[in-house]
């Protein structure tokens, strides 16, 4: 009899027998199966003559299975150990006997247990870790009337198992989950879990030049004949590496699937792409059957293996052969994991490649053997992967709670990582290109796009909202950045300057706080501004606050920044303060700008003293600011001996500073300068010595109180006039 046979035969006459009989069977069988004694027992209600009883699974191995006969057994090896137990009866059968849903009758016969699709370990015999439950594993997913595996006993695991299932539930009951002495896994095996779950290879790949560009954010592209492309087929699709990259730089790694032939030669996926491709650039489609519907939850998981060995990341390790780790899928779809805490785990507790449409919730790792080498110690990476969310999970002194690479349209949200000190970092990507990935309301150290030049280190439209953190790093290639009520705290245990770092390629911040900011540039796709809105930093002694590649314009509004002491804006790109709080330490080293525009309007600068490098042409607007400062030494906007022509615009300032310091002291190069509209009390205004030829100077509607002043002469390059001077 065939499997389907079976199937059939268990559908029908071991159904119409089981209501027949079952119901009296169940009224007597608790006393009559105590008592029992021998494994051929009389039926045990009239009208029910094709019921028998047995004491074990042992027993009823003793019997001959008759077509549609049906067996009570009161346990697996005594009774209640697992349940009441009902068998059918399917005579001579090619399915082969599993010691627990298939047990092998006299006469090659068989018993197939009866159940509902939910099958427990205890079917097996499994009752607790002392007995491994790997060959129950592997018969329990590979029977295809089971849709739900439960646990009701802590559980051992000392194999790797690869399964092609799909549709199927893991619940293991919050139980402990053991693997000493599993076997060996291989050399940079990531996949070998105790449960790997993949997808299966249709050995149809199509390779092919882009005949037309394929523009961001569409979902049709050109291949060379759509009919190879089969409406709801999934394909792991790539592009070749970027020219004059690294090795693993590509802009689209993704497991998608055909939504649509639009016509011969186009296609259109379930993706919008984040990347544009140019003409001619090579795809390669690899077709295959994806695992689907695998729902894995509920289990503490232990890993196995010493925790002596290197620690600094370092090979050999030995660890990652002998480490345990419970979970990964590849090429995978609607596969989720819930409620799973690991420790002492290896690879990532969850492992994920070339998957979409999943849900990570409510999982957690602590303490993994190592922090330090290269893809161990995580709580779940995702990598080529798609529509993903990742909620309220927690990891303690690991590598990263998270780690997206080469991945897009995924959420992280509520998840919390601690253990700083211990060299973890929570939150990452790998810099391969990921885009349009969300965090919301996490806590734990960020670093983003930031794993080396092989993989490229980019990323566009990453959204960070109410994260807290000790270290904020997002310096790379990372377009379209937004940051939200983003807090870096320092701690002198590990970062106690409160490090941000950003790329000023569209980055957007509003609402944050941190220490230490440093704005680089490395990239420049964006078409949206750079803009600083509504935060606050707290500058450590002698910062690069714009670094020297900064070309774009930056932009900070409402913004309060205290600690400026020998602060630098080197880039070239203009600078924007629109009312800002600036301030330093009152002895502080004057701030450098060196931007070919710098825009300070409105606000307050106090005790920072503004020097401006001359590197470069330079136009400085100070419009409707206070300045102000209780040293008596330097002044509050001043040149320095460049050879640029810098150009002044002072309108309706108002400075007050003490004898000894200067207002403004522009006494070198070249200048051309306007100052209208503005009040100076105290100090002095020392302009006589840089408005030679050809510098000009237009000084008036001005108010000076008990000002000494200095101003040079007179002349057609040179006027001075309406400026009320009060002693």
């Amino acid at each position: 009899m065939s499997r389907a046979e079976v199937d059939a035969r268990v559908r029908s006459t071991g159904r119409r027998a089981l209501m027949a009989g079952l119901g009296a069977v169940a009224l007597g069988a608790a006393g009559s199966l105590a008592g029992a004694t021998t494994a051929q027992a009389a039926p045990v209600a009239t009208g029910a003559k094709d019921i028998i009883r047995a004491e074990s699974v042992s027993d009823l191995s003793k019997l001959r299975a008759r077509d549609g006969e049906l067996a009570i057994v009161a346990g697996y090896r005594t009774p209640g150990d697992a349940g009441l137990l009902v068998y059918v009866g399917c005579g001579a059968t090619d399915v082969e006997a599993n010691g627990g849903t298939v047990i092998a009758g006299k006469r090659g016969t068989t018993w197939l247990l009866q159940h509902d699709g939910t099958v427990d370990f205890r079917v097996f015999g499994i009752t607790g870790p002392e007995t491994a439950a790997d060959d129950a594993l592997d018969a329990l997913v590979n029977d295809l009337r089971v849709r739900r595996i439960e646990a009701s006993t802590d559980l051992l695991f000392q194999r790797r198992h690869r399964f092609t299932r799909s549709h199927l539930e893991i619940d293991f009951g919050g139980h402990v989950i053991t693997t000493e002495g599993i076997e060996a896994n291989s050399h940079d095996n990531p996949f070998g879990a105790v449960m790997f779950f993949t997808g299966v290879s249709r050995d149809v790949t199509v390779e092919h030049t882009l005949a037309e560009a394929w523009p961001e954010l569409t979902d049709a592209v050109a291949v060379p004949d759509a009919s190879k492309f089969a409406v709801d087929t999934w394909w792991a699709v790539q592009c070749d590496p970027v020219a004059g990259g690294g090795a693993d730089e590509r802009e689209i790694q993704r497991f998608v699937q055909v939504t649509q032939q639009i016509d011969g030669q186009h296609i259109r996926i379930d993706y919008l792409n984040g990347w544009p491709l140019d003409k001619g650039r090579k795809l390669v489609w690899r077709q295959m059957d994806p695992v689907a519907g695998v729902r894995i939850s509920n289990m503490r998981f232990l890993g196995a293996g010493p925790f002596d060995g290197p620690t600094d990341g370092s090979f050999p390790d030995s660890r990652e052969l002998t480490g345990s780790h419970p979970i990964a899928f590849e090429y995978a779809i609607h596969c989720d994991v819930a409620d799973v805490h690991a420790s002492r785990t290896w690879w990532p507790v969850i492992m994920r490649r070339w998957n979409t449409h999943f849900t990570t919730e409510r999982c957690s790792v602590e303490n993994p053997p190592t922090v330090f080498y290269g893809g161990a110690g995580y709580l779940t990476q995702q990598i080529y992967s798609l529509y993903g969310r990742v909620s309220d999970c927690t990891s303690s002194n690991a590598r990263h709670l998270n780690d997206l690479t080469a991945s897009a349209y995924c959420i992280v949200e509520n998840c919390h990582g601690d253990g700083d000190d211990q060299g973890g970092n929570p939150f990452t990507t790998h810099g391969q290109y990921e885009h349009d990935l969300t965090f919301i309301g996490c806590s734990g150290l960020m670093d983003i796009a930031n794993s080396g030049a092989q993989w490229g280190t980019a990323a566009k439209r990453i959204t960070v909202r109410d994260h807290v953190c000790s270290w904020f790093v997002a310096g790379t290639k990372i377009s379209d950045l937004t940051l939200e009520n983003v807090r870096v705290i320092g701690r002198s245990t590990f970062d106690p300057q409160a490090t941000m770092t950003i790329n000023a390629d569209g980055a957007q911040l509003r609402g944050c706080t941190a220490g230490l900011l440093a704005i680089g540039q490395r990239s420049a796709r964006s078409s949206r501004p750079t803009v600083i809105e509504d935060c606050t930093f707290a500058l450590p002694k002698d910062q690069v606050l714009i670094q020297t590649p900064v070309t774009v314009p930056v932009s900070f509004v409402r913004c309060t920044i205290t600690g400026i002491d020998g602060m630098k804006a080197r880039g070239a790109g203009a600078v924007e303060f629109v009312d800002c709080r600036l301030s330093g330490p009152a002895a502080g080293a004057p701030a450098e700008l060196g931007a070919s525009r710098v825009t300070i309007r409105g606000g307050t600068v106090r005790d920072v003293l503004l020097t401006v490098t001359a590197v470069r042409d330079q136009a400085i607007a100070i419009e409707g600011v206070e300045l102000s400062t209780e040293r008596g030494d330097g002044a509050m906007l001043s040149r320095a001996a460049g050879a640029g022509i810098v150009t002044w615009r002072l309108s309706g300032v108002t400075s007050t500073v003490p004898k000894g310091a200067s207002h403004v002291d522009i006494g070198v190069g070249v200048n051309h300068a306007r100052i209208t509209g503005s009040q100076f009390v105290g100090g002095r205004l020392r302009l006589a010595d840089g408005f030679a030829e050809p510098s000009t100077l237009l000084y008036s509607d001005g108010v000076e109180r008990g000002v000494e002043v200095t101003p040079p002469e007179s002349g057609a390059r040179v006027l001075i006039a309406d400026v009320l001077t009060i002693a």
